[in-house]
């Protein structure tokens, strides 16, 4: 049916048009994803110093021939072993925010102050970042007066336990990984990993972490070749989010800031993020009618043995 002429109705042009009040929901959703799983579960200690310094040391061999004479005196001795001394340079990380003073005082939905609301913003993306670089393909950098200091990231340590295709760092955090042609991800890679971790280390590891192509391509490995159904539930289970292997029992997760065409596998207890200066908001000099701040870290990447650990290198995402 039509509308009767003259009818006032909400539409535009409508006398009744002048007196709707705005419908506008107190509540911001915010859905961007923001967990960092690095972060959250390695370590965090505090740095002194722009180069952050650390020592790493190693049993010798095992001896078959460590056979001795009844009786016998000591006339010769094993040398004291020498540790070995790395370390990190710190890298300061910061978000900036500047609010008009209109922009405070007028009244908002969702937010109280704007300055406030934009600095949780702020702070929630700051720790994106600084997973991100941590996770990165970053070498550490010196710094000078038109270079900004950086720290070598997880990938520029970890050499020994590992299945790549491309070049390994000398894994001092001095350089970069070469990248190499990726290749589909198998699960033998990561028994071949897990395998030397357990050679080299007598330590167990805590996390298979990938990105989220690879984490479902893991879930699809033979181990799981007999999909679970819970009749009761209604429910079918298709992931592996634990993997039981011959050496180590470990956690799988997947993270969304990490490069997809790596697999870390992790012991937390070696690895640590640590603070020169921690999470700290800076009030900025009043220059006009406005508010700035600055949120900003100076932080940098432990890695206090990377035998603890292994990584796959070098693979296609799904």
């Amino acid at each position: 049916m039509a509308i009767i002429t003259g009818t006032a109705t909400t539409f535009s042009g409508s006398p009744g048009m002048q007196g709707l009040r705005e419908d506008l929901s107190d509540i911001i959703y915010l859905v961007s994803p923001s967990t960092t799983p690095f972060m959250t579960n390695a370590g965090r200690g505090t740095a002194d110093a722009v180069l952050h310094e650390w020592q790493v040391d190693s049993l010798a061999a095992a001896n078959t021939a460590n056979a001795q004479f009844q009786g016998d005196d000591v006339a010769t001795f094993s040398a004291a072993s020498v540790t070995s001394r790395l370390g990190n340079r710190t890298q300061i990380s910061r978000k900036e925010v500047i609010i008009s003073g209109t922009l405070d005082a007028v009244s908002k939905a969702g937010r109280r102050t704007e300055l406030a609301y934009q600095m949780q913003k702020r702070g929630r993306e700051l720790k994106i970042d600084m997973e991100s670089i941590l996770l990165s393909n970053q070498a550490k950098v010196t710094g000078a007066a038109a270079t900004a200091p950086k720290l070598a990231s997880v990938l520029s340590w970890i050499i020994t336990n590992v299945s790549h295709v491309g070049t390994n760092p000398t894994g001092d955090g001095t350089d970069a990984r070469v990248d190499g042609t990726p290749r589909a991800i198998t699960e033998a890679m990561f028994q071949t990993v897990l395998k030397s971790i357990f050679t080299n280390s007598s330590e167990d590891v805590d996390v298979i972490m990938l990105g989220p192509g690879n984490k479902q391509a893991f879930s699809a490995f033979t181990g799981n070749a007999t999909k679970q159904v819970d009749v009761m539930e209604k429910k079918l289970v298709n992931t592996v989010d634990v993997y039981v292997g011959d050496f180590h029992t470990v956690n799988v997760i997947a993270n969304r800031f990490m490069r997809t065409r790596d697999a870390l596998i992790l012991n937390w207890s070696y690895w640590s993020v640590d603070y020169l200066r921690p999470f700290t908001q800076v009030p900025l000099a009043k220059t006009g009618d406005a508010e700035k701040r600055m949120i900003l870290a100076e932080y940098t990447l432990t890695a206090k043995n990377e035998k603890s650990s292994g990584a796959i290198y070098d693979l296609t995402s799904p």
